[in-house]
């Protein structure tokens, strides 16, 4: 019997493919896979692969198609888009746009910013909303890591007071990849607006979890990935305002983003280019991915996310009452233990190495989590003060500055599918793994920690 609460009277996980899959020890057994990676790539929901699985057989060209099954495809691409769009409770004269996903989505917009665009991004962000901006014509100002949320709000009016006037944008993640601390995205979106600049939201980690308004919370574009958000079939979506998108050059010249093309007299070709969304989808468009999207939405939006959130919050007070009793774990943050976070925590634990750590939980437990920095290099740092992992018998040197040995930290993430069983087993197993030691040997391959077969 499990020693902590029960929270099946909160709501039910979601059913989710993968969700009976059983996995290999290294011992040789068998056990139910527990999948605690939702932050790199959340399992399907069953319900999206059945509403996929329905429209297969119908599946035809998108636009100017003359026949049934392109004409079906098509209205279901843009109701696709329409489902989005309420998703997000988007403004009237919003337009979504589908990507491949959110590293798509902010690199899609770093490229129709106006020249001379100055980009504000603290050094917390994920890789892909910190380092599109770097482009010819844009200027970038990285804020330090703040530790607390009036600490961000003020690194960020201080920063723009001391910029002249002209197009800025600040960008800014709603829940981290690393800490799964929740940022206060209304209150910089007030700051950046009351100096005149824009805001755009990275919801890759929010979405999945937390009810994402844009009216609400006042941001200018929102940008989020499908296989986060229980639909991983290569789609995303950059969602918001539609000037500087319809001002500027198509992210991708072809088919779908012209509206004409003709020859001119002295043998160059003129191109009128579409205005809203298609001007940016060029080429045949994913959709099968914006379908599967639409309908982790509608999926989502069914399930209320008053309910999903009850739930995912007793997990997460699961999970720290019991990593809270093992006194050699370390758990990252930046804004403190009681600042509200979505279903990721990232840790280190005295005289591991993380890839070790890692490796063991996967290899003895059947417990799959993720280790290293997390393309988020910079915040690991921080968090991690320079704490270099313990020595091992393998460990992963992954983006080691010079001088240092191996930095690396662990996270686990869940979300709407995860049971409650998951939790209790990772739980136990890093309780066991500190206390026992591992039952395997190990080494690196790869790159990767392994388990030692030849030796046994």
């Amino acid at each position: 019997m499990s020693a902590y609460p029960n929270t099946s009277t909160v709501c039910q996980p979601l059913a989710v493919l993968g969700r009976d899959v059983e996995v290999p020890l290294v011992s040789g057994a068998k056990v139910t896979y527990a999948a605690l990676d939702y932050a790199a790539s959340a399992p399907a929901l069953q319900r999206v692969w059945d509403d996929v699985a329905a429209y297969a057989p119908y599946y035809g060209s998108v636009h100017r198609g003359a026949g049934y099954l392109s004409q079906l495809s098509t209205d279901l691409f843009e109701q696709s888009r329409a489902t989005v769009a309420e998703f997000l409770d988007l403004r009237e004269d919003d337009q979504v746009v589908f990507t491949r996903a959110t590293t798509d989505s902010l690199n899609l917009l770093a490229g129709v910013l106006p020249t001379g665009t100055e980009v504000f991004a603290f050094e917390t962000e994920h890789h892909a909303s910190l380092l599109p901006w770097r482009r010819d014509g844009l200027t970038v100002s990285y804020l330090r890591a703040p530790r607390s949320p009036e600490e961000a709000v003020a690194a960020l009016d201080e920063a723009l007071a001391a910029t002249t006037a002209g197009p800025r944008l600040v960008c800014v993640t709603g829940a981290s990849n690393v800490t799964g601390e929740i940022w206060p995205v209304r209150e910089l979106a007030a700051t950046a607006h009351r100096h005149g600049a824009r805001i755009v939201l990275d919801a890759a980690q929010l979405a999945p979890h937390h009810p994402v308004s844009v009216r609400e919370l006042d941001v200018d574009w929102v940008a989020f990935s499908g296989h986060k958000l229980y639909a991983p079939f290569g789609a995303g979506v950059l969602a918001g305002r539609s000037d500087w998108l319809d001002a500027a050059e198509p992210y991708l010249a072809g088919g779908g983003a012209s509206r004409t093309v003709a020859r001119e007299a002295d043998g160059s070709v003129a191109v009128e280019w579409h205005r809203g969304p298609q001007r940016h989808e060029a080429g045949s468009p994913n959709v099968v991915g914006a379908y599967a999207i639409a309908s982790a939405c509608r999926a989502l939006g069914e399930a209320g996310f008053d309910a999903l959130v009850a739930r995912e919050r007793f997990l997460i007070d699961r999970l720290r009452a019991g990593l809270a009793g093992i006194p050699q774990v370390r758990v990252l943050t930046l804004f403190g233990e009681e600042h509200p976070r979505v279903g990721v925590l990232s840790f280190v634990v005295q005289d591991w190495n993380s890839s070790h750590f890692s490796a063991a939980l996967s290899a003895e437990y059947g417990i799959g989590v993720r280790d290293g920095l997390f393309c988020a290099h910079p915040l690991v740092r921080t968090l991690l003060g320079g704490e270099e992992a313990a020595p091992s018998e393998c460990g992963a040197p992954e983006a080691s500055l010079p001088g240092e040995r191996s930095l690396n930290a662990i996270r686990v993430s869940f979300g709407a599918g995860t049971p409650d069983e998951h939790v209790d087993r990772f739980v136990e197993a890093v309780r066991e793994l500190v206390t026992d030691g591992a039952k395997w040997a190990y080494r690196t391959e790869g790159g990767r920690c392994v388990p030692d077969t030849r030796r046994g």
